[in-house]
């Protein structure tokens, strides 16, 4: 029966929970090897793509608490802060002097920060920065929004957008069955609020990310069923919203060095990471576009993430505070060098997309890693040796 599921995820045919189930029970060169050739098949075979953007924490201040989190602060701790418009500017003008199209821009959930106060920071932001994409405040946020500014989810996301939103993320995803979010953190946003919010944000026009964290301790039943949660709202979305699902999907491991779960959660090894990837590209037919995580498992095991499922290669971030902060290791940026190596080591052509997966630059190789005269090494950094003329282009984002 095991290898018969195989057979049919090969065939491209839709398998249940309980089928998914199953193929954590097969070796795991069998699933990538499926899992490979799908993603061959449902996204270009000769490209891997990558997005140059920033994440910005814009507050650190955070009332939920939760226990696989070494970023969040109270309002009490010395080093808590709230970023000021002027030093977000300042972020995005790094992000802007390197070629950077979007801005990931999430906080803790901050009970003293009013309404105006993000709706004035997204209309700064398209003021100041109008070629930025904005993708900003995850479900968590937007929840907290709704239960304090009384503004019903419409009105809330239409203001929002209003002020200049672009999308939200998909953050606080992790493992989307109750029993598992209640045990890992009681006070995290429910399930049931997850996807209403998500599927609100997809209703109208805003671009959405699928997301899993694995780690918890939670069943290979459970894994399966965050998997056919995704894919059960990702076909709505596709049918009601014209199009309008999840963007892509991505997958890390749970980081605990530095956080109340170390040592009570089991967290996942390089194998588990490359053997849920792999399920999740033979699971989640209906979303061609699969990370590698290269925050979490390292550029060697996200390159490797090329051939179990993965069509790309994330962002370069250029900072990123959460999950190096609860891993306690510094793989919080990547320069585009390093992403266009790894890329083209692994035998794939590299390239540029916006945050909705359509490519807008082709890098010359050559040039990004060759080491003559006028290439010195600031020019091999992120933004280096960029070619501004790709060979397809879409004007829409």
């Amino acid at each position: 029966m095991t290898a018969e599921v195989l057979q049919k995820a090969a065939a491209g045919d839709r398998l249940s929970a309980e089928e998914i189930e199953l193929l954590y029970h097969l070796p795991l060169p069998q699933v990538a090897a499926v899992a490979h050739e799908l993603r061959l098949q449902r996204s270009d075979p000769q490209v891997v793509s990558f997005l140059i953007d920033r994440n910005i924490n814009y507050s650190n201040i955070c009332r939920v608490g939760c226990n696989f989190c070494a970023f969040y602060r109270t309002r009490r701790q010395s080093d808590s802060y709230t970023l000021d418009y002027d030093q977000i500017s300042a972020k995005i003008r790094e992000l802007e002097a390197v070629g950077g199209t979007r801005i990931l821009m999430q906080g803790g959930v901050n009970p003293d920060l009013p309404l105006e106060y993000y709706t004035g920071l997204l209309r700064h932001i398209k003021a100041n920065h109008p070629s930025i994409r904005i993708d900003a405040f995850s479900p968590e946020e937007v929840l907290f929004f709704e239960q304090s500014f009384g503004l019903n989810l419409d009105e809330l996301l239409d203001t929002l957008i209003e002020a200049g939103l672009d999308g939200l993320p998909g953050a606080g995803g992790e493992i989307l069955v109750d029993e598992v979010r209640a045990k890992a953190a009681p006070a995290r946003i429910r399930s049931q609020d997850w996807f209403r919010i998500l599927d609100a944000a997809q209703r109208k026009g805003l671009y959405t990310i699928s997301t899993m964290v694995i780690g918890f301790g939670e069943t290979y039943r459970q894994r399966a069923d965050h998997l056919v949660s995704i894919r059960d709202q990702q076909d709505k979305a596709l049918r009601e919203y014209g199009g309008n699902g999840f963007s892509g999907f991505a997958m890390w491991t749970l980081q605990t060095e530095h956080t109340r779960l170390h040592g009570k959660a089991p967290g996942a090894t390089a194998h588990e990471y490359l053997q849920q990837l792999a399920i999740a590209r033979l699971a989640l037919d209906n979303q061609p576009n699969i990370q590698a995580s290269w925050p979490a498992q390292g550029f060697k095991v996200a390159q490797s993430a090329l051939y179990y499922g993965a069509s790309d290669m994330g962002s370069t971030m250029l900072e990123e505070n959460v999950v190096s902060a609860a891993g306690g290791h510094d793989r919080h940026s990547a320069t585009v060098r390093e992403l266009v190596r790894i890329i083209d080591d692994a035998g794939f052509t590299p390239a540029i997309r916006n945050s909705r997966f359509q490519i807008i630059a082709y890098p010359d190789v050559a040039q990004v890693l060759g080491r003559h005269a006028d290439n010195n090494e600031a020019q091999r950094s992120v933004g280096g040796g960029l070619v501004a003329q790709p060979q397809a282009v879409s004007a829409s984002d």
